[in-house]
């Protein structure tokens, strides 16, 4: 089979390399954070043009500390995308906040900036755009619409490291934003892991505090940020014990191990090679597939995507999926159900026919395989195969 993804074939054209960092980690007995973490944040930061960059344990803190540290408190709403992971909608839950859904575009399946400022109240307190798939949504406007009504902008990058948005890397065009290491992202762990970057040096220390229980100086400038009080740094006396086991507001376990750091360090170096080899695949599946039946990915002008997926629809997903599965070729769907119609919220009273194009392609979009190692002979049949696929011949 011809899989989606393949993350082995990613760690044979870097054994060696990998093997060695992580060989590197496992003598020097330094397993959380320490010097390892700190230089690939460093690194991490400056290839994203942000001046902070602080490791998490994954992609869904991220969000949980970015929202927090950006001051969402329980029953402040929080805009974003029915069109997403869920992660992206549970983090503001997480918090007690209320995530306020709105629809996407039916032709880059991102948020629909149009439909923002209708959503807005006096309770709204920040906006999540998702870089859905390796594309940037429109950020001028969202920060636009931002701006004029003080919002905080958190971007949802896990599936976008590396997207240029008008040259500027994604993630580094809000106020924070959120990165995903998970194993398959294009820039992928060896388990799981996250990163927070901002230019705010007042976010930056906040998540820092905040991803190590609340505690120390940072949690003593996070705990007056969020209150709104100023102390004295000599008020605090540790009395020569470690900073650590003083905790100021509560914060969360949550820290980017120095393995997984290793690794990321690598494969940083390789990512833009590896994001050109994706869109290199992109344009021959642009340009060969033929098949009048499917719609092939769009997008916008001002991007530089990374196709972290390539993602298509048809009236005929079933039957497309199981044609393709026959002939060798995996298939996926990213996402079966849109956000709004989610079981943990149906509190929120949202229904059937409230995103009508999130809803569509949740029932019609699919993702056929992407990934830099593809060989060609493979890509090759999965454009033979989509242009022979006729749905009225079973």
């Amino acid at each position: 089979m011809i899989p989606v993804m393949n993350v082995l074939r990613q760690y044979e054209s870097l054994k060696e390399e990998l093997d060695q960092a992580a060989l590197e980690v496992l003598h020097s007995g330094q397993y959380i954070l320490g010097k390892t973490v700190e230089n690939f944040e460093r690194a991490f930061a400056e290839y994203c043009g942000t001046k902070y960059a602080i490791g998490v344990a994954n992609g869904t803190d991220a969000l949980v500390i970015a929202l927090k540290a950006c001051g969402v408190k329980p029953g402040d709403e929080v805009i974003t995308c029915a069109m997403s992971f869920f992660s992206t909608a549970e983090s503001i839950a997480a918090l007690g906040a209320i995530p306020v859904f709105v629809d996407c575009t039916q032709d880059t399946y991102l948020l629909d900036v149009g439909k923002i400022e209708e959503k807005i109240t006096e309770k709204t307190k920040a906006i999540i755009p998702i870089h859905l798939y390796g594309q940037c949504a429109d950020m001028d406007a969202i920060n636009v619409i931002a701006n004029r009504y003080k919002l905080k902008v958190i971007e949802d990058t896990a599936q976008g490291t590396g997207t240029l948005y008008k040259g500027k890397k994604a993630g580094s065009i809000g106020d924070v934003g959120c990165i995903s290491f998970f194993p398959t992202k294009n820039l992928g762990a060896a388990g799981d892991g996250g990163m927070i970057i901002t230019d705010h040096e007042d976010i930056y220390r906040q998540c820092l505090a905040l991803r190590v229980h609340g505690s120390g100086l940072n949690g003593l400038f996070t705990y007056e940020q969020q209150n709104g009080i100023k102390t004295s740094e000599d008020d605090v006396d540790f009395k020569g014990n470690l900073p650590k086991y003083y905790n100021f507001v509560i914060g969360w376990n949550s820290r980017l191990d120095a393995l997984q750091a290793a690794i990321l360090r690598v494969k940083l170096a390789y990512l833009d090679k590896w994001n050109s080899k994706r869109r290199e695949i992109a344009k021959q599946y642009n340009e060969k597939i033929s098949n009048p039946i499917v719609v092939k990915p769009y997008i916008a002008e001002y991007n530089q995507p990374i196709y972290y997926v390539y993602v298509m629809t048809t009236e005929k997903r079933d039957s497309l999926r199981k044609y393709l599965e026959e002939k060798g070729i995996m298939t996926g769907v990213y996402f079966p159900m849109p956000l709004h119609l989610q079981k943990a919220f149906e509190q929120l009273g949202y229904k059937k026919g409230d995103m009508p194009n999130s809803e569509y392609l949740s029932e019609h979009s699919f993702v056929i395989p992407m990934f830099p190692e593809l060989r060609q002979e493979e890509i090759d049949n999965v454009i033979e195969a989509i242009n022979e696929w006729n749905p009225d011949i079973d």
